[in-house]
C-alpha cells in the first residue's frame, strides 16, 4: 500500500490501517501491539506528532521521527453555513483543492468526505465533473479529513472525552467516485470501522458509486458498507445522456450488481439516489417507470432537489414535482425521502463540491456538447402527457 509520493519523504501513518501500521512497525522490528498504540494514538486521540505518546517508549518514538510523520489536511478554507453546515476546502498539492462537509442534526453528525481531485465521471448535473480530473487521493488524504473535522469539532465544543464521538456517520459522497480509488477507500474504510480508531457501524459508513459495476463487487468482497448508487433516470436512454458511465454499465447490469451486494451488505436495501431536475426526470410517468423498474430490488429513495451552480443550465424541480414524484414511489410501497437542502448559501449542498482543480483530463473541453445535450433533454418537457414514454 503506497502512503507517500517518493522514497525520500517520510512515511506519513495517517493512512494506515491496523494491518498496514502491524507491518510497518515489523519492519522496525516492534511487536504488533505497537500497531494500536499508534492507532488509537492518531485517531482516537488526534496526535499530531510522536512526542504526545506517552505510553510509548522514548527509543522507540525516536525511531519514529526519524522516518515517519502524522501529516493531516493543509486546511485552506472553512465556511459556516447559517444551518451550521461547514464546509472545509483542503489543500490537496499540485495546485489541487478538495471540499469536505459537515452537517449536523439532532441526531447525528454527518460528514461528506471527498475521494478523488475532480472527478473523472463528467455527469452533467454535477459541479464537481465539471471541473474535469486530476488524480486520486491517497489513504491519508482521504482519511485525513474525518482525522481533521473529527478532532476539530471535539476542540470547538469542548469534547475531552476520547470515546465520545462528534461525527457518528461518513459518506464518501464528496468529491469524485470513490469505487474508481479502491485502493486507496479500503484502508480508510478499515480505519473508520476499527474500534481502536472511530469505531463507527458498517451501517453508518456509506459509499456513493454512480454505477461501477465490477467495482461494486470488489467493495462487496473488501470491506461491505452500506452502499448509494447515484440513480437519477428510469431508463438507459436519458441516463446516457445525463450519466456517460450509464454507456458502459447499463442499468439492467447495475441492479444485478446491487442485489449481488445485498448479499453481504449491511443494510437489507440499496439507497437509490435521484436528483429532481425540472423537465428531465421528474414526471410523474417517470416516477412511475421508476416503479417498475426496481420492483425487485429492496431499496429506498433518496430525492435530492437539484443544487444549481453557475453554467448548469439545469433547473430545480418544483416542489409539487417533487412531492406528486415521491407520492408515487411511497404509494407503491418503496421508502421514499426527500433530502433538505442544506449549506447551500456556502456552495455546500449536495452537487455544489467543486474545490479548485487542474484538469488533466481536459473533461471541460471534451464537454462542448453540454448545452446541445442539456437542450435534448430538457425538450422533452414540452412534449404534452400522451407523448410521454
Amino acid at each position: 500500500m503506497s502512503v507517500i509520493s517518493n522514497e525520500d519523504q517520510k512515511i506519513n501513518l495517517l493512512g494506515l490501517d491496523q494491518e498496514g501500521l502491524k507491518s510497518f512497525c515489523a519492519s522496525m522490528g516492534e511487536k504488533p501491539f505497537r500497531a494500536v498504540q499508534l492507532e488509537r494514538w492518531i485517531h482516537r486521540r488526534g496526535a499530531k506528532n510522536f512526542d504526545e505518546m506517552t505510553d510509548l517508549a522514548k527509543s522507540f518514538r525516536a525511531k519514529l521521527a526519524q522516518v515517519a510523520e502524522i501529516k493531516g489536511p493543509e486546511i485552506l478554507r472553512d465556511k459556516t453555513a447559517s444551518d451550521e453546515t461547514r464546509k472545509w476546502l483542503v489543500d490537496v498539492g499540485g495546485g489541487n483543492a478538495v471540499e469536505m462537509v459537515f452537517i449536523p442534526e439532532k441526531d447525528r453528525g454527518t460528514l461528506c468526505i471527498s475521494s478523488q481531485a475532480g472527478c473523472a465521471m463528467n455527469c452533467l448535473f454535477c459541479s464537481t465533473g465539471k471541473q474535469g480530473f486530476n488524480r486520486n487521493l491517497t489513504s491519508s488524504e482521504i482519511i485525513g479529513q474525518l482525522w481533521h473535522a473529527e478532532h476539530t469539532l471535539r476542540k470547538d465544543r469542548g469534547v475531552t472525552d476520547e470515546n465520545e464521538r462528534v461525527i457518528s456517520n461518513v459518506v464518501l459522497m464528496g468529491m469524485g467516485e470513490p469505487l474508481q480509488n479502491l485502493e486507496a477507500v479500503v484502508p480508510a474504510l478499515n480505519l473508520m470501522l476499527d474500534d481502536h480508531a472511530y469505531g463507527l457501524s458498517r451501517r453508518r459508513v456509506t459509499v456513493s458509486t454512480s454505477g461501477l459495476v465490477r467495482q461494486i463487487d470488489k467493495l462487496a468482497e473488501r470491506c461491505p458498507v452500506a452502499l448509494a448508487v447515484s440513480l437519477h433516470a428510469p431508463n438507459n436512454e436519458l441516463r446516457d445522456k445525463i450519466m456517460p458511465v450509464n454507456r458502459k454499465h447499463p442499468i439492467e447490469d447495475l441492479l444485478a450488481a446491487c442485489k449481488r451486494y445485498l448479499k453481504v451488505a449491511p443494510r437489507d436495501f440499496i439507497t437509490f439516489e435521484y436528483i429532481m431536475i425540472g423537465g428531465v426526470n421528474d414526471s410523474e410517468e417517470q416516477a412511475r417507470e421508476l416503479v417498475r423498474l426496481v420492483k425487485d430490488v429492496p431499496c429506498k429513495f433518496n430525492l435530492i432537489p437539484f443544487n444549481p451552480f453557475p453554467g448548469s443550465g439545469l433547473l430545480r424541480s418544483p416542489e409539487q414535482s417533487v412531492k406528486a414524484f415521491s407520492k408515487i414511489l411511497n404509494d407503491a410501497g418503496i421508502v421514499c425521502t426527500i433530502r433538505k437542502v442544506r449549506g447551500d448559501d456556502i456552495d455546500a449542498a449536495c452537487g455544489q463540491l467543486a474545490g479548485e482543480i487542474k484538469d488533466r483530463t481536459k473533461l471541460a473541453e471534451k464537454r462542448a456538447d453540454r448545452q446541445i445535450i442539456i437542450k435534448e433533454i430538457t425538450s422533452s418537457s414540452t412534449r404534452s402527457p400522451g407523448e410521454e414514454k
